[in-house]
């Protein structure tokens, strides 16, 4: 096993340098092209959220590969001073920290639901770009295996929380009274629903802005009103909310963009707004926080949770459950490690069964031919019943015995 991920997160990184690694589905496709043309790498899957970016790669067993190097090449990154706020990890650490992070575990909101989703449609992206390998596809659908057996199994006191709602208990912390205000939502992405939907049920009046030419197809939650994307700004004068939560690396909000909205509202004073911003790369530039009557947040101003006594009990049980799925990718791919030295002691036996037969071989009264074609067939047919015999072996025996049994005729081969 050569598992190898890089990463960036919200532990590691402020919003500002996170971003700088984030990938739209299309910069991940055109990464994905260039990785395929590396003989070094055998499969990869790219995760890139709101709060995290991670590149897993199954790797050529002799592999050199400096993966911050690599990471800052395929975003155009040079010097060495990014390095600092990525995290390698690799085989078993590697395969541990993708089991809890799949459960929700390594969350920004502990137990979130939104991770589990995310995780899966990573490993479908990879497979349809033709990047995964065996090692990788078991790896991921066993972590998401693992990550559903959390969630009906352990009950989390702040579990089901996506991003979303957990900015709208932020700001309802702060003071803000979010019902029959006015809130536009811009981005009609899963966030953008979830932020929505999150908004609705505390009382608010939402709007959602949906992309014209996507228009007449984009389902937005129900009892959300919707609005070309291009209107926006007309729109913002009368709204006490904007969230923003798209996939672009385009600026939804700008200050100059802010500024002159409100000088086209003839005879009116810019009244106090909150601009809540919960996408990374960023959508609404920072530099609208300096305006008059705004408040701005963005990701990194939801704080952490801390873990009440019931938490630590709750994630005490969902270890549990993740260390018994980690030890079962990790029995596969020891086993899976096995099939080439079974494979080989096969071929040794063989080839010294024929070799015991050699005296028998010279005696028989046929052509050598076929007495050629006797050796291949036995070497053959030896081949195949160790093989067999093994590989039972394999899957019915422990694996210490079946480690110590294999070392055992390994020694005798190489007498």
């Amino acid at each position: 096993m050569n598992l190898k991920m890089i990463g960036i997160d919200f532990t590691t990184a402020e919003i500002d340098i996170r971003q700088s690694f984030s990938f739209t589905k299309k910069a991940m496709a055109s990464a994905m092209e260039q990785i395929r043309l590396n003989p070094q790498i055998r499969g990869c899957v790219l995760i890139s959220t709101c709060n995290r970016m991670e590149l897993w790669l199954s790797l050529a067993r002799e592999s050199k590969l400096s993966l911050p190097e690599f990471l800052c090449s395929l975003k155009g990154l040079s010097g060495k001073e990014y390095h600092k706020y990525l995290v390698e990890r690799q085989n078993k650490q590697a395969v541990e920290h993708l089991f809890y992070l799949s459960a929700g575990m390594k969350s920004q909101i502990l137990g979130e639901d939104q991770i589990l989703t995310q995780v899966k449609e990573a490993l479908a992206f990879a497979r349809e770009q033709e990047c995964t390998d065996r090692a990788l596809e078991v790896l991921f659908r066993m972590a998401v295996t693992a990550g559903k057996q959390v969630k009906a199994n352990v009950v989390l006191d702040k579990a089901n929380f996506s991003a979303a709602h957990h900015a709208v208990e932020f700001l309802k912390n702060q003071g803000y009274e979010l019902e029959r205000k006015i809130c536009l939502v811009i981005g009609n992405g899963e966030m953008g629903k979830l932020m929505a939907q999150a908004l609705m049920e505390e009382g608010a009046d939402v709007t959602v802005t949906v992309r014209q030419y996507r228009s007449g197809i984009v389902k937005i939650p129900i009892g959300a009103k919707r609005m070309d994307y291009g209107e926006r700004y007309q729109y913002i004068p009368k709204c006490d909310f904007v969230i923003s939560a798209t996939a672009s690396p385009n600026l939804t909000i700008t200050r100059d963009g802010l500024h002159s909205c409100w000088e086209n509202v003839y005879s009116c004073q810019q009244k106090a707004q909150v601009f809540v911003d919960l996408a990374v790369p960023r959508d609404m530039e920072p530099a609208i926080a300096e305006m008059e009557n705004v408040s701005y947040y963005d990701m990194d101003s939801l704080p952490m949770e801390s873990k009440s006594d019931k938490m630590r009990h709750q994630y005490q049980l969902a270890e549990k459950i993740l260390s018994e799925e980690i030890q079962k990718f990790l029995d596969w791919q020891e086993c899976r490690n096995l099939v080439p030295r079974i494979q080989q002691i096969g071929a040794d036996a063989a080839k010294e069964l024929v070799w015991r037969m050699e005296k028998i071989f010279r005696n028989l009264d046929l052509p050598e031919t076929q007495k050629e074609l006797l050796r291949r067939q036995l070497e053959e047919t030896t081949e195949k019943v160790v093989d067999k015999l093994l590989f039972e072996l394999r899957d019915q025996a422990e694996q210490e015995t079946l480690q110590r049994t294999i070392e055992i005729l390994e020694k005798v081969y190489r007498i």
